[in-house]
């Protein structure tokens, strides 16, 4: 089987793509991620935090007396010995190089256009092969529009790709008013893929201490339906690649993603909860499905249950949402 494909301009001997964990922060494990089979690897995240604690601007900025951003910073954990420094993290993504044939990504973690653009740069420099750019922001103030939220994610991608040569992927949330819209506008800024999407943690409250906790749930495969339904919509509608990232668990995840029209699958969780070596059970078993079902390759497949080629489209959409409606009440009247 021809288990090859294509993710930000590069050919992939599998479709399976490592996200971002502490899994890629050595380089051992990167060593066994490839000989288990990944395709590709995400190094964990530099957060923009940690630039911006190190920067000179912040120094000043606190000299001036402006605390704000000094008293967010007594919420994120020791940043100086946080996984490891801007220095420490374009080291790591040299060593990350000189020990695999595989690709390794890059990943900035941020929501602002300042010094971290100038860290994109630097990861190139170090070697990377792209760059994820994982916008992680939940906007809280009411006065602030989507337009603008959008122009923010607009600007960031402008801005990086300015400042890059190698391909970047941006990593986004579902929650835009018209994500088909969003998407195409990303696209347009540069994007060279979308990765969908952001698991934007939710924080528990404990009730004996009475403080806000957080908490940390693996994905299981149930979140991977909103990811293919999008991934199925925007298949064939955008120049932009596209990878699912968020309950990619089996080898049928896995074909589904594809099918849907992804170029890769990413997963995080199913390797935090069985292992390294659960890659070559992934690979395998996408294999062994292909050739039971007379599919050649992966690009043969690709696509082949997207919204642009289903017989049904509007399964993606109004009338799916009132066929499970009529079915399940006639199962609970007749049931």
């Amino acid at each position: 089987m021809d288990l090859t494909t294509t993710y930000l301009g590069m050919t992939l001997k599998n479709p399976l793509v490592v996200s971002p964990s502490p899994i890629s922060e050595h380089v051992d494990s990167i060593k066994k991620l490839e000989d288990a089979g990944a395709g590709a690897i995400v190094l964990h995240s530099l957060f923009e935090e940690q630039i911006s604690f190190l920067s000179q601007e912040l120094n000043a900025n606190l000299q001036q007396g402006d605390y704000s951003f000094a008293e967010a910073l007594t919420y994120f954990p020791d940043l100086e010995d946080y996984k490891m420094g801007p220095e420490g993290y374009l080291g790591h993504v040299r060593q990350a190089k000189a020990a695999v044939d595989i690709p390794v990504i890059g990943s900035l973690n941020g929501v602002s256009t300042g010094g971290w653009v100038e860290y994109a740069k630097e990861i190139q420099q170090a070697g990377a092969d792209a760059i994820e750019l994982n916008v992680y922001y939940v906007p809280t103030n009411p006065a602030m529009t989507g337009g603008q939220v959008e122009n923010m994610y607009i600007d960031l991608v402008r801005a990086v790709k300015a400042n890059v040569t190698i391909p970047v992927a941006v990593k986004i949330g579902p929650f835009f008013s018209s994500l088909s819209n969003m998407a195409v506008k990303l696209s347009d800024a540069g994007a060279d893929a979308l990765v969908m999407f952001n698991r934007f943690y939710q924080p528990d409250i404990d009730l004996a201490k009475l403080e806000v906790k957080p908490d940390l749930v693996l994905s299981g495969s149930n979140q991977l339906r909103l990811r293919l339904r999008w991934v199925a919509i925007l298949y064939g509608k955008i120049a932009a690649d596209l990878a699912i990232t968020g309950g990619v668990h089996t080898p049928e995840d896995v074909i589904k993603s594809m099918m849907a029209g992804a170029n890769v699958a990413m997963t995080t969780s199913a390797l935090l909860k069985n292992g390294i070596g659960h890659l070559t059970v992934l690979r395998d078993g996408v294999a062994k499905w292909m050739e039971e079902n007379d599919y050649e390759s992966i690009q043969q497949m690709r696509g082949a249950m997207s919204q642009k080629n289903c017989p049904e489209p509007a399964a993606f959409e109004r009338a799916n949402y009132m066929k499970i409606l009529t079915e399940y009440a006639a199962e609970t009247l007749h049931g």
